[in-house]
């Protein structure tokens, strides 16, 4: 399909690293910043969601600050990400007479991942998440008017308490980036752009006492802190650590470029561990523009049956049905597909359904979901289910029995499945399928930290000097084996809120 007639999707959005050219230093250069005797209250390695707010809350605290991003723009994920937020019992909530609490969110959020989720991590995330977006609301958050909500794109949660902003992400950077500038301006926070963290360095004790950075010329400098914070965020533009961590290649395109694992390391070498892998999860389904992995979506399917009822029929590489379509659960229909060889499926209507049905793929035209037949490559369509199973790389008898059967469910009203919705049987040639790939953007493993945030050994004791936040951390710990909504981008701005209010040794506090 030519680059005019794809409609446009989010999951096209491209990262931004910022201009081209030498880095710029917000603050001091590479070399003052790094002058022997000098030594840091804080360094944070990582300008996004968790980084900002931690330097951001201890600069104001008076702290001398240094932040360490390797892209050369601040801001992280949020400059691509949907970055949706929850919290209960925000004054927002109050003024609309929502009655929310904390111990209700969190009741939500065990429900969700089935008690799955980090149970700590979760407490102190959602215990102060009202306080992080009321501080973001007072700043001048652009708000989506139709927030707070139950939310849809992931399992809903029992009363309305999610949020994001008219632009995404970029609705948070915009509110934090100022209050960052005035800090650098004020001399307490400093920024080194288009600098990699290479290594931590440590005491003879074992403490982490500085971090060794290479700069956009390659020249290496060493910085000494008091502590160090590591908000570099996850592992998905690596695909090779994120195929060994997970098992799973990286399917989809979508993401920061710097995310690759290096907090993680980092934090491995200086004797941390991670967890939360057994918690990997995949979305229900991107469709790719290629073969080639990692690959950019052209779109998703439209399976959310609260937008739109299903007409068609999700079937495996073996041509069988593996979930009911229009199960209101999103959790359901993600598990589901977890299991499926590939995490893979494919949408299969013909050509009535095409006709009558509302689009098949969210965002698009009826005009263009035809075009893409022929053009786009996980189109597949056939004069008989045998062709179409052959073009699509679906096992052919599978799907001629599943489709049959499905028919006979129409005919005699009782569906395999308990399908409800069903309008019309799959007979009219030709007959179509579109292969949606389960995928992830997030990390599920994540270095292990205690209440305090602090990296840990298996043993349960901390690393002297060593903090983490942000998406470091694991969506397999921050939402557990289910997606939770908000709880990764909250999650990180409230930890780095808490690190550079309260948490971080500071002076005489």
């Amino acid at each position: 399909m030519a680059d005019e007639e794809k409609p446009k999707n989010l999951f096209r959005v491209e990262y931004d690293a910022g201009p081209e050219g030498p880095p710029q230093q917000l603050g001091l250069d590479s070399e003052t910043a790094a002058e022997s005797d000098r030594i840091w209250d804080v360094i944070v390695i990582g300008a996004g969601s968790a980084g900002m707010p931690t330097a951001l809350f201890a600069a104001k605290r008076g702290a001398s600050v240094l932040v360490i991003e390797h892209s050369g723009a601040i801001g992280g994920t949020l400059r691509l990400a949907p970055a949706q937020m929850s919290a209960a019992g925000t004054k927002l909530q109050k003024s609309l007479g929502i009655d929310d609490t904390p111990e209700e969110h969190f009741a939500d959020a065990m429900r969700i991942s089935r008690g799955t989720i980090d149970q700590d991590l979760a407490r102190l995330a959602i215990w102060n998440a009202a306080e992080t977006f009321d501080w973001l609301m007072d700043g001048g958050f652009d708000l989506m008017p139709e927030c707070p909500s139950k939310g849809n794109a992931h399992e809903p949660f029992g009363k309305a308490r999610y949020y994001w902003g008219k632009d995404f992400g970029r609705s948070i950077l915009k509110v934090v980036e100022p209050q960052l500038m005035a800090e650098v301006e004020s001399g307490n926070l400093n920024i080194l752009l288009r600098h990699e963290a290479l290594s931590l360095v440590h005491g003879d004790d074992g403490t982490v006492t500085g971090v060794v950075a290479k700069d956009f010329h390659g020249k290496e400098r060493r910085y000494t802190g008091r502590s160090v914070v590591i908000t570099s965020g996850g592992y998905a533009a690596n695909p090779d650590m994120y195929e060994k961590l997970t098992g799973e290649p990286q399917y989809q395109k979508w993401w920061s470029p710097f995310s690759q694992g290096r907090g993680h390391e980092l934090g491995l070498a200086a004797g941390g561990y991670l967890r939360g892998i057994e918690n990997f999860m995949a979305s229900f389904g991107i469709i790719l523009e290629s073969d080639q992995y990692p690959s950019l979506a052209l779109g998703r399917p439209n399976s959310y049956p609260e937008i739109r009822q299903p007409w068609e029929v999700y079937v495996n590489s073996h041509g069988q049905r593996f979930v009911r379509e229009d199960v209101p659960s999103v959790d359901a229909r993600e598990h589901a597909l977890i299991k499926q060889p590939g995490m893979r499926y494919w949408v299969v209507f013909d050509q009535e359904i095409l006709d009558q049905a509302p689009s098949v793929v969210e965002g698009w035209t009826k005009e263009q979901v035809a075009k893409g037949f022929g053009t786009a490559r996980w189109f597949h369509q056939g004069n008989s289910l045998a062709t179409l199973a052959a073009a699509a790389g679906i096992d052919a008898k599978g799907l001629e029995d599943t489709v049959e059967l499905y028919n006979y469910g129409i005919e005699c009203g009782h569906d395999l499945f308990g399908r409800e919705h069903r309008p019309l049987p799959i007979t009219k040639p030709p007959f179509y399928a579109i292969r949606a790939q389960g995928c992830a953007i997030t990390g599920a493993a994540g270095l292990a930290v205690d209440n305090e945030l602090r990296v840990i050994r298996k043993d349960g004791t901390p690393i002297s000097g060593l903090y983490a936040a942000g998406e470091i951390l694991g969506a397999g710990n921050l939402q557990g084996n289910s997606y939770v909504g908000g709880m990764m981008v909250t999650p990180a701005l409230t930890f780095g809120r808490l690190l550079g209010t309260s948490i971080l040794p500071i002076g005489n506090s």
